[in-house]
């Protein structure tokens, strides 16, 4: 089997993110719109309580960011990282 080159791995950046996960889909859908959300390719990692941990394309950090400050009162992002053993640290 052939190695992939390390251009055609997806670069991901994980989210802790403070908040319910269809409160997450919807603000990020309402924000980027469905194209948005197919470039962003979010993938729910894993639920802590009421933490989501969310990973995104690197691309898109920005954009989903601002999505989650222009409705800030209802979530919070509480960390960015581009590894799941650094979103893990306090």
């Amino acid at each position: 089997m052939l190695k992939k080159k390390p251009s055609a791995k997806i670069k991901r950046r994980y989210l802790l993110i403070k908040g319910d996960r269809k409160e997450i889909e919807k603000i990020i859908l309402d924000y980027l719109g469905i194209l948005g959300w197919a470039k962003t390719n979010p993938e729910f990692v894993k639920q802590s309580g009421k933490n989501w941990i969310l990973a995104i394309d690197r691309k898109s950090l920005e954009g989903v960011k601002a999505a989650f400050a222009v409705n800030s009162d209802k979530l919070e992002v509480l960390k960015v990282s581009g590894t799941l053993k650094g979103i893990g640290k306090n």
